[in-house]
């Protein structure tokens, strides 16, 4: 089997103008096309830019800008996977009956949307606190042109509770996609390198670019910290115990297509040979995480 070639579209936000993003977006999937990828990977809620904020007078357009599942832009980008036999993975502020939601939406290179993901970790203490949070964690088999992929999905603060991965990982997930708005510092990044080895999964992460003519103090979170798009294997060891450094592809700070290539059949081999994952879980001794605990600590 080849390789699993994933497109990191990291690019500059063009705001609340969806017509900017929509042809940015066709562009850099183009792109990524003619570097070989099978999947084209956007940052967070493509369709705004990631332009959120509260205004004084409250929550401001940006709601405004939702866009149904069965609409044009979601359309275009269907029609756009069939013209380049590739899948997507689209991000979008999404038009629902439950409110507005963050969601991505996983074509296959038909133009069939697989799986539709809605970020189930808002962040609760800013302006996607008005979002309704999604309620379900899933996993889905991708027809590529080199064979069957296990995909599941993530949107950006996920990465901070380690249930999300788990949960995936314990659903048959291979490669974990994830569409990124934030600063990304070691120690974020740190955190897809870790959820890569703890559950035997690929990670790949798309952000958006830094745009040197956005101010630290944007609204939509640009800062010197955009960028750094990034992706990790979870073989962490060769067959003779020997290290080996995860990291596949990490992106700098300007605009670009990243491809993060995955050798689905070494996965597969390492899984069965190696001890993290699935491997040895004692789920009767984890009761805890499935309860509501208050911590005041917190």
């Amino acid at each position: 089997m080849q390789p699993l070639r994933i497109g990191l579209l990291q690019m500059v936000s063009g705001g609340l103008d969806p017509a900017l993003n929509l042809a940015r977006g066709d562009q850099f999937c183009r792109r990524a096309s003619a570097l070989g990828a099978d999947i084209a990977l956007f940052p967070e809620m493509w369709n705004i830019g990631y332009a959120i904020h509260l205004p004084s007078g409250g929550a401001g357009d940006w709601l405004s800008h939702a866009v149904p599942l069965d609409g044009p832009y979601v359309e275009h980008f269907r029609s756009l996977a069939r013209e380049l036999d590739l899948a997507i993975a689209l991000s979008l502020l999404e038009a629902s009956p439950d409110g507005p939601r963050n969601s991505a939406a996983l074509i296959d290179r038909t133009g069939e949307i697989r799986l539709v993901y809605s970020k189930v970790h808002t962040c609760v203490w800013g302006p996607e606190g008005l979002l309704t949070p999604g309620s379900a964690l899933r996993v889905v088999t991708l027809e590529t042109r080199h064979g069957p992929v296990e995909v599941g999905m993530m949107i950006c603060y996920d990465r901070e509770m380690p249930e999300t991965a788990r949960v995936l990982m314990l659903q048959g997930a291979e490669v974990i996609l994830t569409p990124n708005a934030c600063q990304l510092e070691a120690n974020r990044l740190g955190q897809f390198r870790t959820r890569a080895f703890e559950n035997m999964v690929g990670m790949a992460m798309a952000n958006y670019a830094f745009d040197p003519e956005q101010s630290d103090s944007a609204p939509n979170g640009h800062s010197r910290f955009n960028g750094h798009s990034v992706a990790f294997s979870p073989v962490a060891f060769a067959e003779d115990g020997q290290s080996l450094d995860t990291l596949v592809v990490q992106a700098g700070e300007a605009e670009g297509v990243f491809i993060a290539e995955f050798d689905l059949e070494s996965i597969r081999r390492y899984r069965e040979r190696a001890h993290w994952g699935a491997a040895h879980r004692r789920p009767d001794q984890y009761g805890l995480l499935v309860r509501p605990v208050s911590d005041p600590r917190f």
